[in-house]
């Protein structure tokens, strides 16, 4: 506070000497009393604090219906994760201490395992996110050495992160083979040297390739590769632990099929499909996992106590089953649409019931929820959005003001209008989200 007091004084000193000088600045025909100035000292300061203020982390209502919204922090944490963190982890914990041996413990123990149990891997390890991940991997395996991929799969995720600038930095020379659509065995043998350490496959999470395309499947590269010494890295990026396709979702691995199929090493997202805290999850073959956490690059990118409290309970989820019921990500994914309809139908009705003369106009238009975070690029979930008009207030105008109340509401604008998702929205929220719809009025 101290420092915007500071640059507030300042730059009501140099208004002042510009209006003496130049006409700029503060009028000089205006009141400068101190009295005045301390006053407008209090309203810039006032201003100056809100400003910072709105920059924090703050909770927002997510209603765009992006379930994974990258912006607006990916997967939310289910209860029990939120719980973890605040009583387990905010204070001091067995982040590496083994209560029963009264000794050093190994951090992340208990989630590497169920981590392990859920994939059918031999080993597991955490870091910061998937990024960091292949990084690991990538500098760990192939550093000084080559590594090959298909043109098909060379991704630009968000964020700018692309797997050319990743491989270059770990140290790996990257092998490109094939082509964009289509890459065949015979690619990949061409282009194997002394110098080659491993194979990279690589999940075009964020888009997909049809019509005349084709590259081996998964087991086929394993068994390719280990044919010729070399191991078998798979990016998966968005790091399904379930079988997606009876929520409409196709086209993303599931990590135990993976490891089935022969992949020495996979990588995959906590934030995503999988619905945990931001973290980046490698599973394999456990002598390549211990090389990688015995890498000096491992204390870099290694989780905190925080994500891995959150990663733990929601890794539990799955291993009793009621992962559907409990993470909300999944929650979301699988709501069906007569479920968000219903809802939907629901709050508009109490809303008119409440402001029958209001300004605004609501009404249900159905239309299509997507899964976001790079995932499932060409899957869309039906759904029943929310339409609000005004007669006074343009779309842009009506976002706007949502995003400014408290909590802020975060909607997405289709024709010209401002549409409300439930699909992302918690019924305890939807109290808060009437609020700021009839703020409107």
């Amino acid at each position: 506070m101290s420092d915007l007091a500071r640059q507030v004084t300042e730059d009501l000193r140099q208004e002042l000497k510009q209006s003496g000088s130049s006409g700029a600045g503060i009028p000089a025909e205006q009141d400068h009393s101190r009295e005045h100035l301390l006053r407008e000292a209090e309203t810039r300061l006032a201003a100056a604090y809100e400003s910072e203020l709105s920059r924090r982390l703050r909770r927002v209502i997510n209603a765009t219906g992006v379930i994974l919204h990258t912006n607006l922090g990916r997967a939310p944490l289910s209860a029990a994760a939120r719980v973890a963190i605040a009583e387990e982890a905010a204070g001091y914990c067995t982040l590496e201490y083994d209560l029963g041996a009264g000794e050093r413990g190994r951090r992340g123990a208990r989630a590497e395992d169920l981590l392990a149990q859920l994939t059918g891997a031999e080993a597991a390890l955490v870091v910061n996110n998937c990024a960091a991940a292949a990084l690991l991997i990538l500098n760990t395996l192939a550093r000084d050495s080559e590594a090959i991929v298909s043109r098909g799969e060379l991704v630009e995720i968000g964020g700018d992160f692309r797997v050319p600038e990743v491989m270059a930095q770990s140290g790996t020379r990257m092998i490109e083979v094939g082509t964009t659509n289509r890459t065949r065995l015979s690619d990949y043998r061409k282009a194997i040297s002394e110098k080659t350490r491993l194979i990279m496959r690589v999940h075009t999470s964020n888009y997909r390739i049809i019509g005349f395309a084709k590259t081996p499947s998964l087991a086929e590269l394993a068994g390719f590769a280990h044919e010729h010494g070399l191991f078998l890295y798979e990016d998966a990026g968005s790091g399904a632990l379930i079988d997606f396709e009876a929520y409409g979702i196709s086209g993303e691995p599931v990590i135990r099929t993976s490891i089935r199929d022969g992949a020495d090493i996979v990588s995959f997202s906590g934030d995503k499909l999988l619905g945990g805290p931001q973290a980046g999850l490698l599973v394999g073959r456990s002598e390549l996992i211990e090389r990688m956490r015995n890498s000096p690059l491992y204390r870099a990118l290694r989780s905190d106590k925080l994500k891995l409290a959150a990663l733990e309970v929601t890794l539990d989820s799955y291993c009793r089953g009621t992962c559907a019921n409990e993470i909300p990500a999944l929650k979301a994914i699988a709501a069906p649409f007569a479920e968000i309809k219903a809802r939907a139908d629901k709050l508009v009705g109490h809303i008119r019931q409440n402001s029958p003369a209001a300004n605004i106009s609501l009404e249900t238009l159905e239309g299509e929820s997507a899964v976001g975070g790079g995932a499932a690029p060409t899957s869309r979930l039906q759904t029943m959005a929310i339409s609000i008009t005004h007669n006074k207030l343009t779309a842009n105008e009506i976002e706007a003001r949502l995003r400014q109340w408290t909590p802020p509401v975060i909607a997405r604008i289709e024709d010209d209008k401002v549409l409300l998702d439930l699909r992302t929205v918690n019924e305890s929220e939807e109290p808060d989200l009437e609020m700021a719809i009839l703020s409107l009025a």
